[in-house]
């Protein structure tokens, strides 16, 4: 491979903001300094742009079967959405289904991911049934797999919920080996009677997926999740907080001393419950969870983005399309079209992570450039294990670089995004700020609207401890 030689940007990372040029050389940076030569090197022009690490997007669903339902996104068609919003860098999930071990989830997804990714990628395995064969699992997963993150649902009764002595056998398991649980924390069997009652009133539109999965739900499983990861001394990682009342709990965590840490999404960020006003079934675009929330817990996100009581944006990329056609009804938001518990939860967003953040958080004053860089991309390489091979910009980590035009505006719409997602949450939306080069260890693989990569370059990442480095 040809060295790489980017000139005269303004590079931003977590910690410093300075114009140099950046030298690469087989897949790695080698040098940063003021003036570097060519000699013969690949050169990009930077000047007026900004250089940032490739983003590491540390919750995404591709390929994902749930069963009843799959998402619309492949490997190859989700990473390659996840390069143009300027992600290198994505932590997907291995489901363990009723009749497999954790292994053979983890092996069966990377057959699935390793000729298909177009940028780095790892995996959190995702626990739904808890045995003596199973805990023994867990340390060589952490320990030689490099797997040290591991998802458990506190929702969905009967599908993926686990029962609290189940977390907290995994808990102790997992802590003991340098490992992390991510939980999803919802009160399922509260809700559970909730959707049941809703029903039975012939209620059965998309707003009572919100309604049904009320936000001190929420509140009541993040604070059970944080005792019981006290009790078993280790960190726990909250996916998707989206309430004020969950978001207190972490807060109240932290100020004890427990390591706690939570991520929120753009979506309960520049959104809100109004969503699902939406007459007839256009409300089912916006049926993830949790759901949307108000005006005031959005307020309370952004202020645990700004003090660190939140620590990475991610961004839930779980897509469905919203008609029924071309992909066929499983892939399909169509499928609760007259029940909103059969609705498939989740929604598209890898690609507009990013421009997204930096329009409404930098450009709008309620985040800074450097702290935008660490919830997009150094804090999630450090939370899982990935830091500093990724998310920095430093001699001797991956050439992982997004050049990036802050004054470019343009729309957000499903017309020019690259998931199969028929759909976007923010049709229409215009921002400021646009990705305009990506590199992925080295190789130019966004060059403005052209794609210039190859699904199968991307590279499965063996991750060190998770929930211990920040």
């Amino acid at each position: 491979m040809n060295d790489v030689l980017i000139k005269g940007g303004r590079i931003v990372t977590a910690v410093d903001d300075y114009v140099a040029d950046i030298l690469v050389r087989n897949g790695q940076i080698e040098a940063i300094a003021r003036d570097i030569p060519a000699d013969g090197a690949e050169v990009h022009h930077a000047t007026g742009l900004v250089v940032f690490p490739g983003g590491v997007d540390v919750h995404t669903h591709m390929q994902f079967d749930l069963g009843v339902a799959q998402t619309v996104d492949t490997f190859e068609t989700g990473t390659r959405s996840a390069a143009f919003g300027g992600t290198t860098t994505i932590i997907d999930f291995a489901l363990q289904k009723r009749d497999e071990t954790p292994k053979q989830a983890l092996d069966r997804r990377l057959a699935e991911a390793e000729p298909q990714c177009c940028v780095d990628y790892s995996f959190h395995i995702i626990l739904t049934h808890v045995t003596p064969e199973t805990l023994a699992e867990l340390p060589d997963l952490i320990n030689h797999e490099g797997i040290s993150s591991f998802k458990m649902f506190m929702a969905y009764p009967g599908v993926l919920m686990v029962e609290d002595a189940d977390i907290f056998r995994a808990m102790r398991k997992v802590g003991a080996h340098g490992g992390m649980i991510n939980l999803h924390a919802e009160n399922g069997g509260v809700i559970q009677v909730l959707i049941e009652e809703a029903l039975a009133q012939g209620n059965t539109s998309p707003k009572y997926h919100a309604l049904t999965r009320p936000s001190i739900m929420e509140g009541e499983a993040t604070h059970r999740g944080i005792r019981l990861a006290e009790l078993a001394e280790m960190p726990v990682y909250f996916v998707h907080l989206s309430a004020a009342e969950a978001l207190e709990s972490v807060v109240q965590a932290r100020d004890r001393g427990i390591l706690a840490f939570a991520e929120t999404c753009p979506h309960y960020l520049f959104l809100t419950e109004e969503e699902y006003d939406r007459p007839g079934f256009d409300a089912a675009k916006f049926v993830m969870t949790p759901p949307l929330r108000t005006h005031k817990c959005q307020h309370d996100l952004w202020r645990g983005l700004r003090f660190d009581d939140l620590q990475i944006v991610s961004t839930d990329h779980c897509p469905f399309c919203f008609n029924e056609q071309p992909f066929g009804i499983q892939k399909s938001k169509q499928m609760g079209h007259d029940d909103f518990e059969k609705i498939p939860n989740g929604a598209p967003g890898v690609e507009f992570r990013i421009p997204l953040l930096f329009d409404g958080g930098v450009n709008a004053g309620r985040i800074n450039l450097n702290r935008f860089v660490q919830l997009t991309a150094t804090a999630p390489a450090k939370m899982f294990g990935l830091f500093p091979r990724k998310g920095a910009i430093a001699v001797g980590s991956d050439a992982d670089l997004v050049l990036f035009d802050p004054l470019k505006p343009h729309t957000l719409s499903a017309s020019t995004h690259h998931s199969n997602a028929d759909y976007s949450l923010y049709e229409g939306k215009s921002v400021t700020g646009k990705v305009e080069k990506v590199f992925l260890r080295g190789k130019l693989i966004v060059n403005g609207d052209e794609w210039l990569g190859n699904p199968g370059s991307g590279q499965f990442q063996r991750r060190s401890a998770s929930g211990r480095v920040m």
